[in-house]
């Protein structure tokens, strides 16, 4: 009898046993599936919270003020022309400023170029030598550098010996008669010599013409 009851206590506690696990496991179930459905509600939420954020900033870009919008262009355009105009004004000064200086300074070549044969020339007048000869050899070497000089500025002595009448760059003085037919239309003599630079004439010669 004793041996009964005994089993029948042990019978009852692993019922009870099993009893406690079964509710253990199913208090476990219900908050893992508590959990769980927080877990998808906050994802609904956060993406609830986006798409809220979303179409807010849609509406306020939809809402924007075209006033507003059409004044920050033209802030924007007045901006460039502003320094359009700066940049335009500083190279017109710019570009003054370096023709002023072509003015004033454009002949410095030039006479550099002139200033030897002046030294030349003040050699030759402080020769004291009374020899006509010596005198008239020294004045033709300083004419030639001086022809050399020119030449190498690009200036050209225009040739009119024997030459047809030509107005662009000649100019007609006097008028020869009686020269004959092969002297009709022909320069007869240079009064003034002319002279190009770099092919452009600066000063026509002056010349008698047969008639």
């Amino acid at each position: 009898m004793a041996e009964k009851e005994k089993e029948e206590k042990k019978v009852n506690l692993q019922d009870s046993d099993s009893e406690k696990d079964e509710a253990q496991k199913a208090e476990t179930d219900k908050k893992e599936q508590g959990d769980s459905l927080k877990d998808e509600k906050s994802e609904a939420t956060d993406e609830k919270s986006e798409d809220s954020q979303t179409k807010e900033k849609e509406s306020k870009e939809e809402k924007k003020d075209p006033l507003k919008e059409a004044q920050e262009q033209i802030a924007q355009l007045k901006d460039k022309y502003l320094r359009s105009v700066a940049e335009f004004d500083n190279y017109r000064k710019r570009t003054l400023k370096e023709k002023a200086d072509l003015i004033l300074n454009g002949g410095e070549k030039t006479i550099m170029a002139i200033l030897p044969v002046m030294d030349d020339f003040e050699r030759a007048l402080s020769n004291t030598s009374e020899e006509p000869k010596a005198i008239k050899d020294g004045m033709n070497l300083i004419f030639k550098k001086f022809q050399k000089t020119l030449s190498g500025l690009g200036v050209k002595k225009i040739d009119t010996k024997d030459k047809d009448f030509d107005t662009a760059y000649m100019e007609a003085v006097a008028m020869v008669p009686g020269m004959g037919d092969k002297k009709k239309g022909k320069v007869i003599d240079c009064v003034q010599a002319g002279y190009t630079l770099n092919e452009k004439v600066i000063r026509h010669a002056k010349v008698a013409v047969g008639q």
